[in-house]
Formats: C-alpha cells, sequence, structure tokens
C-alpha cells in the first residue's frame, strides 16, 4: 500500500463486545469512507433519539480520565476511542466511519489486537487521493508536575518515545521508542493490553469505571505480580500500552503527524493537551502534500462526506 495515497477499509466489518467502564453491550461497524472524510463515529441508540455524527478530532475531546471521550455526553457521545483510532492510525487508514449502537467502544481482549484483525480481514483500498500531513515545525512542550509530552520535528515520518514510572514494583519504570510502520505496529504494539491496579479496583467501581473489567480484558496488577493466569504478553507489555493509547489519542490531530512524539508519565489528558498546545500557534505546524507544503487552518481539512446526521462539532 502507497503511503503517499489515502487509504480506506474495502468493505465494511463489524465487531461486538462490551464496554470496560460501562459493562454494557455495544456493537460497531467500521465503514469505507471517501478521500478526505478522515475518521468519524456516526453514535445511534442515543437517549434523544437522533444520531450524532462526532468527528475523531481533538476538539471533540469532552473527557479524558482514564479514556478518551468525544462528544457531548447528554446528546450522544463515545467513550474509549483510543484502542480503535491506535489501530486506524497504526495500519494507516485514513478515512472510515464507525458506526456505534451505544456509549462505549467494546473493549474486547484490552489491546488493539482485534481491531487490527477486523481491518486485516477486510484489507485496505485506496481512495484516489493524496495522503496529507501535518508537520510538526517547531518544539512543543506541556508540563504537568513531574510529567511531560513534547512534539518535535523530524525530517519524516512519526517516531513516538514513551516512558512510564509506577510507583508499583510489578511496573516501575519502563520506556519504549520507536518509528511507527505498520509492520512495527502489528507485531509490537496492538496486542499490548490494557492494566488496572487491584488495589484500585473499588474507587473506580465508585466512581462508575472498570465495571465491566475482567481478566479477559485487562491486565490486573497485585501488589507483587499480575494476576492474571497467562501472565504477560511482553515482559514490558505496560509501557507498550501506553504507546498503543498514545497513537490513539494522537491520531485525533485529524492527519498523520510528521514528527516526534515524547512522553513521561504522560496519558489521555495529556496526549491531548499536545495536540491543543501545537494547534494553538500557526507557526507551530504545516500541512504537508506529496512534495508541496501549504498554510492552512486545520480544522478545514476535515470534511465528512456524510450530511444526513446531526454532527458534533
Amino acid at each position: 500500500m502507497r503511503t503517499n495515497q489515502q487509504t480506506t477499509l474495502k468493505t465494511s466489518v463489524t465487531l461486538t463486545g462490551i464496554g470496560v467502564h460501562s459493562g454494557n453491550p455495544a456493537e460497531i461497524t467500521i465503514h469505507p469512507a471517501k478521500a478526505n472524510h478522515g475518521i468519524a463515529f456516526l453514535r445511534t441508540g442515543t437517549t434523544t433519539g437522533n444520531d450524532r455524527l462526532i468527528k475523531a478530532h481533538f476538539a471533540c475531546v469532552s473527557a479524558t480520565e482514564l479514556c478518551t471521550v468525544i462528544g457531548d455526553v447528554e446528546t450522544g457521545a463515545v467513550a474509549t476511542i483510543e484502542h480503535l483510532m491506535s489501530a486506524l492510525y497504526g495500519l494507516g487508514v485514513d478515512n472510515a466511519l464507525i458506526e456505534i449502537d451505544g456509549p462505549e467502544m467494546p473493549i474486547l481482549d484490552g489491546s488493539a489486537r482485534p481491531f487490527v484483525e477486523a481491518i486485516d480481514s477486510v484489507g485496505l483500498a485506496l481512495c484516489g487521493a493524496a495522503r496529507r500531513w501535518i508537520k510538526v515545525l517547531q518544539p512543543v512542550r506541556i508540563e504537568a508536575g513531574r510529567a511531560f509530552a513534547e512534539l518535535r520535528p523530524i525530517d519524516r515520518g512519526f517516531r513516538l518515545d514513551v516512558e512510564i514510572d509506577f510507583e508499583s514494583p510489578v511496573i516501575g519504570r519502563s520506556r519504549k521508542a520507536m518509528d511507527l510502520t505498520p509492520a512495527a505496529y502489528r507485531r509490537e504494539i496492538a496486542p499490548a493490553r490494557t492494566f488496572g491496579m487491584m488495589k484500585d479496583v473499588e474507587r473506580y467501581w465508585k466512581a462508575g469505571f472498570a465495571l465491566g473489567a475482567s481478566l479477559d480484558n485487562t491486565v490486573a496488577v497485585g501488589e507483587t505480580a499480575v494476576v492474571n493466569p497467562e501472565g504477560l504478553r511482553f515482559a514490558d507489555e505496560f509501557v507498550r500500552h501506553k504507546f498503543l493509547d498514545a497513537v490513539g489519542d494522537l491520531a485525533l490531530a485529524g492527519l498523520p503527524i510528521q514528527g516526534a512524539y515524547r512522553s513521561y508519565c504522560g496519558g489521555h489528558r495529556m496526549n491531548v493537551g499536545i495536540l491543543e498546545a501545537l494547534f494553538a500557534d500557526r507557526a507551530n505546524y504545516a500541512i504537508v502534500e506529496g512534495q508541496g507544503t501549504r498554510r492552512e487552518p486545520a480544522r478545514a481539512e476535515f470534511g465528512l462526506s456524510i450530511a444526513a446526521f446531526a454532527a458534533e462539532l
């Protein structure tokens, strides 16, 4: 598949499961979309009875506590989008419409691998239009206590460098850095599962989170060991999953990024925050198409070809 051409799925593919936080059943169908459509979610089954079309864009993010949520909770939102967004970005999918019948994405096995396998099962198609990138022109950095996230320019591609540092001796401190390519993503990132501390479970339940979590979809971390009988898929699965999340959150830029991302003790809030910082100043980025570069407002890049539904802008 040529990297200078926009892509979509060859045909639709459906997955079902439960939400890791809500515990509610959910069905999604990933549909092909036309060139320059971008990624968008069609939320059905809302309390108002009106379907909502929500752009997968950082400007539509409404919450980042334990997961990334887009859209308005009152009129129709979609939670825990980061794993699917990560798979789409990791495989180089530019255009897709995700139809979902509930407020939260299915967690499946807690990783992006089921989404990758679903996309691979139908394959990708070229859209007949040049791919565009967001080129980072100068360093951008945000900080929160000891945590930080930054984007800086590089000559080509997208490189991520993610570091975690937990007090838990089971997780500890580790770092994962690599250039993002579909082959590397499938092999090294997609299988890494979400994780949580056993000591935090009761607090999460009281706050309305992790109601659908189980050993089938979450790596449970005890005081001295991983609780899951099968253990870890990678010795450093924890940081690989944080890398996976970062890819999914940064996909909310709306176009692929040409630049290098670095984070330390980051998370959904900082991943989205670095995009806000990047787009806050026109000197920070340019839109690049082919060999040429043009400057234009980033939000003008995300035209949606489906107009029959109320849009969450």
